[in-house]
């Protein structure tokens, strides 16, 4: 389990990028969605948070299948559910 020291700045910077995402959703190119989604993604991988690195990832393929405003908001509402129901990511 991640200590308590890194957790939570991991957990807000998480957060941070997601709902960033989410307020500037229309303002975003493909290209730099998917570099926000893959910084994330990889942060994700790193902190070994399985649930969120997948979430990641599928939206990125599902962005590159069907466009940005098609699945944007119901996979950041899951990424950001990710992150605050991750037993590593746990406040207490």
């Amino acid at each position: 389990m991640m200590r308590q020291e890194i957790r939570l700045p991991v957990r807000a910077d998480l957060l941070r990028r997601i709902d960033g995402i989410a307020q500037a959703r229309g303002q975003f190119s493909a290209a730099r969605l998917h570099a926000a989604v893959d910084h994330i993604r990889f942060i994700a991988h790193t902190h070994h948070l399985d649930a969120l690195e997948g979430q990641a990832e599928i939206l990125q393929s599902a962005v590159a299948l069907h466009g940005l405003d098609a699945v944007l908001m119901s996979y950041l509402d899951h990424m950001h559910e990710a992150v605050l129901s991750d037993p590593a990511l746990r406040l207490s």
